[in-house]
């Protein structure tokens, strides 16, 4: 996995460097590499602690920028050199990035962001050993209620906490009685639309159970469906929600680089075993392949 980020990094590399668009294709460099799209994706997104698409973006306008400062005379030419068709949307691109205009630096020479270029390196560490355990489950109906809510990396998300307060006490209870295979219990399930979703996309958010799919579901609930496959179930514990920021982190840098599975599109599903407003015990059910 070390090798095929490193290898999407110098393709992107090559084809802004060629004046292209800096769109590469993905797809195909996975099935080269013998993995999957929406696998290398998460990868990517987790190590880099950004998505593909903007650590492109960032290259690009980086580039750009160089260019500036170097008196390209003519900003249009630019905008087109970089995959834009004009100079308002590279104006918006690059002062996202920047936090200047392109004409402005082209005459004070900044100030600049710029984004290095990524290399991938082998650490290794593994001496903290993971509790996980690999599940065979068929087909997978998980019901409740469910919003779309901002994804947020680090920290509560209030939008998901007014959520849960939203619902009713005896709500509860009856969802828990709906639960009749595993996971059980109430489980927090988030589905997004892209596998390297940038901070602040909208996600689904469920808040419900597990059911199997012939059972008698309610009218006013929401479902998601997930193939029968294999899930990794990882368990962690300690002070929340840093402990689960945590967990996932490390399934990208320990487990899955030593580990001969790799996800496969589906939710994340994260069971509480115990919560309170400082602590949590929990499970993280990821749907995985080998």
């Amino acid at each position: 996995m070390i090798g095929t980020l490193n290898t999407l990094v110098d393709m992107v590399e090559a084809e802004i460097g060629n004046g292209l668009t800096g769109e590469v294709d993905v797809a195909r460099v996975a099935r080269d590499h013998g993995t999957t799209e929406y696998h290398l994706r998460r990868m990517f997104s987790a190590l880099a602690g950004m998505p593909l698409s903007e650590y492109v973006r960032r290259r690009r306008m980086t580039l750009a920028a160089a260019d500036l400062v170097a008196g390209a005379p003519d900003l249009l030419e630019v905008a087109v050199r970089y995959g834009y068709g004009s100079t308002e949307a590279f104006g918006r691109a690059f002062r996202a990035v920047h936090g200047s205009a392109p004409a402005d630096v082209r005459r004070s020479g900044g100030p600049l962001r710029t984004q290095p270029t990524l290399r991938f390196r082998l650490s290794v560490e593994g001496s903290t050993p993971m509790d996980v355990t690999i599940n065979d489950m068929p087909e997978l109906r998980l019901v409740g209620h469910a919003t779309k809510v901002p994804l947020i990396y680090e920290g509560v998300n209030p939008h998901i906490q007014a959520h849960i307060a939203s619902i009713a006490p005896e709500e509860h209870v009856r969802l828990k009685e709906l639960n009749d295979t595993d996971p059980r219990g109430i489980l927090a399930v988030t589905d997004s639309p892209s596998p390297d979703a940038q901070e602040g996309t909208m996600i689904t958010y469920l808040h419900g159970v597990a059911v199997t799919p012939s059972a008698a579901v309610p009218d006013g609930l929401d479902s998601i469906t997930v193939p029968a496959g294999s899930w990794a179930v990882f368990t962690s514990s300690g002070p929340h929600p840093e402990t689960l920021q945590r967990l996932w982190a490390a399934t990208a840098t320990d487990w899955f680089p030593s580990n001969p599975w790799r996800l496969r599109p589906g939710p994340s599903v994260l069971r509480y075993l115990e919560l309170t407003e400082t602590y949590a015990s929990c499970e993280l059910w990821l749907p995985v392949e080998q």
